[in-house]
């Protein structure tokens, strides 16, 4: 996030608010990720899916052991 071109303090508190589903972030992003970069959001929604343990479905679908039966 930092890289995208936040504040770190800003860039932390995105990352800890998409992982945890904690609420609102702080800095930049206190009220909206309206101002986020396309880079920064692509890494918010990377970060909601590990939080949500939903990236192991994700895996799963991406091995070809799984398409093989």
């Amino acid at each position: 996030m930092i890289h995208a071109g936040l504040e770190p303090v800003s860039a932390f508190s995105a990352v800890a608010t998409s992982i945890n589903n904690l609420g609102p972030g702080l800095g930049e992003v206190a009220y909206s990720f309206q101002g986020v970069s396309d880079q920064g959001k692509l890494v918010a929604v990377a970060a909601m899916l590990l939080g949500r343990l939903e990236i192991f479905t994700i895996l799963v679908l991406l091995m070809p052991e799984f398409w093989r039966g």
